[in-house]
């Protein structure tokens, strides 16, 4: 796997990861990623981002490390190291390749308000 198809596989999983949490929340009065006011300086004072609509978000930070295997009569394949998920990878090889590289991102989370 090179690097062009490393890097888009890894952004097109985070998104899908993130659109699919955003389905899964959309009726619990939570958001994943949602529209944030404010700067870093006001959360970095109190704690926690505002969204648009005033609610207080909280950063998710992630620390993946993602494992990518290659090799004969194996398909190459992206998983997450831990065995977490595991994308692609199957059969067996002789001579494979393995690389292990951190992927770091934040998803900024508004948790549901009390009621």
């Amino acid at each position: 796997m090179d690097l062009q198809e490393f890097v888009s596989e890894t952004l097109l999983q985070i998104i899908s990861g993130i659109k699919n949490a955003q389905d899964k929340t959309s009726t619990s009065g939570g958001s994943v990623n949602p529209r944030i006011t404010g700067s870093s300086e006001y959360a970095a004072q109190h704690g926690f981002l505002r969204t648009a609509g005033g609610s207080p978000a909280q950063i998710v930070q992630f620390d993946v490390a993602l494992t990518v295997t290659e090799g004969t009569g194996t398909k190459g394949g992206i998983g997450v190291f831990a065995g977490a998920i595991n994308l692609g990878s199957s059969g067996q090889s002789t001579n494979e390749n393995k690389s292990i590289s951190r992927v770091k991102f934040a998803v900024p989370v508004s948790l549901p308000e009390n009621q």
